[in-house]
């Protein structure tokens, strides 16, 4: 499989690594020396300096050979223009980064009369995620899988002794979920029952939504129940808005501090249900006179990483109930576990999860990303051809790094051990370390007739 990606920003350099580690032969073109010298030093593809919409390059290349093209330039109509150039030439599927609010009500026909399969939003994807967590119940950020049934919760322990030197066999509190990962020092560890508790670990959990809530309403701190009713958010730039917009129509009170002031212009024609300040909202006299400490959620959505995660401690600090942070560099990762902030989010991890769900397909039918993208959460439906399908968990002789977390069998939700029996049509949650991801896709593509014609080489 061969897959082009043009642009190698952020998100281009995070989608080229994922899609090696997919098994794709990968080429990446970006004008820009600088870009193309560090890629080329740290991932092995096939790089070329050069400006993709030159028919030249393209015929060169003989796209028609590529299965994938991935157009992940700051230029909108660059990546419209270049996919749907790819696909007349011969390219197989083409993606599109597509980030201007004001193309939002034409997606359908730019992917339809330009022959462009998908387009995907960054910002637009990224305050999605942000949106639907702050209108979760409680405070510690979970995602949900197999259609909300199953819950995995990243838990950070903190200093709190009732976690620190503790092995997980010894403690009770875990006693209904499972611990699908340990995230220490920004490394993801797969643990078992004698995995010690270090301080500032970040647990991963997983179990039905019930019990994570039960867990959470536990040890976030917060013995009630609080919805948010007022949320600041601070940057004005496309996740602001696309988030403003979003919290607006779900009847939330919005306040967006911009030092832009066509910015402020544009948020307050297009949205006028939003308080729109023209300020500085890193300074602190400003945020004081707006009373911010009212409010229920800070989201810190600038496009400077250390200014969001900067902002987002110190209003955490006065008290804010759900304290936000969004990023796009993976820089931080080793040390984001160690803040004291409710959420970070990061756009690339978060873009990256959706572009690999959509080239996946009927692979897999759900991807999220965890832990700062060490660790994969996947949904398979479990066909009778398969040659784990009527195998118990325990013969299964899984890798450490894989890990089946529930089982969604009709109406039944189960949360399996090892004598858990795989049956046909089941759907199961797996989730998977960064390493074992192709060993876990191959799990749900090696058929019985497959594996019985291996035992019969193998033993000749």
């Amino acid at each position: 499989m061969k897959a082009l990606i043009v642009g190698v920003g952020k998100l281009g350099f995070k989608l080229a690594g994922a899609l090696l580690d997919e098994g794709y032969e990968i080429c990446v073109i970006d004008n820009n020396e600088d870009v193309i010298e560090n890629v080329s030093n740290v991932l092995d593809v096939f790089s070329v300096c050069a400006n993709a919409l030159d028919f030249g390059v393209l015929m060169e290349l003989d796209i028609s050979t590529f299965d994938i093209v991935i157009s992940t330039t700051t230029n909108d109509e660059a990546n419209v223009i270049l996919c749907s150039i790819s696909k007349k030439l011969g390219a197989k599927y083409s993606i599109a980064r597509v980030r201007d609010p004001e193309y939002r009500k034409y997606l359908k026909f730019m992917s339809d009369e330009l022959d462009i399969d998908y387009i995907i939003n960054p910002e637009y994807a990224t305050a999605k995620v942000i949106d639907k967590y702050l209108l979760k119940k409680y405070q510690l950020y979970a995602n949900e899988v197999a259609g909300g049934k199953i819950r995995l919760v990243e838990f950070n322990i903190g200093q709190d002794p009732e976690f620190i030197g503790k092995k997980l066999i010894d403690l009770n509190t875990f006693d209904k979920l499972i611990v699908a990962a340990i995230s220490r020092d920004g490394k993801a560890i797969v643990p078992n029952g004698m995995t010690e508790l270090k301080a500032d670990d970040v647990i991963l959990l997983s179990g039905i939504t019930e019990d994570i809530e039960a867990f959470d309403k536990k040890y976030s701190g917060i013995s009630k129940e609080k919805t948010v009713r007022k949320v600041m958010i601070l940057g004005g730039g496309k996740v602001g808005f696309y988030l403003a917009s979003l919290l607006v129509n779900e009847k939330i009170d919005v306040t967006v501090i911009e030092l832009n002031r066509d910015k402020c212009v544009n948020i307050k024609e297009k949205l006028p249900g939003v308080e729109v300040i023209n300020g500085d909202g890193t300074d602190i006299n400003l945020l004081e006179e707006e009373m911010f400490h009212t409010f229920d959620a800070y989201v810190a959505a600038t496009g400077i990483d250390e200014a969001n995660l900067l902002m987002s401690l110190v209003v955490k600090r006065a008290g804010i109930y759900k304290s936000v942070a969004k990023i796009s560099r993976t820089n931080y990762d080793g040390i984001i576990d160690k803040l004291n902030i409710d959420a970070v989010f990061n756009k690339s991890y978060i873009t990256a999860s959706e572009i690999l769900k959509v080239i996946r397909g009927n692979d897999s039918q759900a991807v999220s990303l965890l832990l700062n993208a060490q660790v994969e959460c996947n949904e398979f439906i479990l066909k009778k051809k398969l040659a784990i399908c009527g195998q118990s968990l325990k013969d299964l002789a899984l890798p450490k790094g894989i890990l089946f977390i529930a089982l969604i069998r009709g109406e039944e939700t189960i949360v399996p051990n090892g004598d858990t029996v795989l049956e046909d049509g089941d759907k199961a949650v797996v989730f998977a370390t960064k390493n074992e991801i192709s060993n876990m896709k191959n799990l749900f593509k090696r058929t019985k007739i497959i594996d019985g014609i291996y035992n019969k080489l193998t033993k000749n």
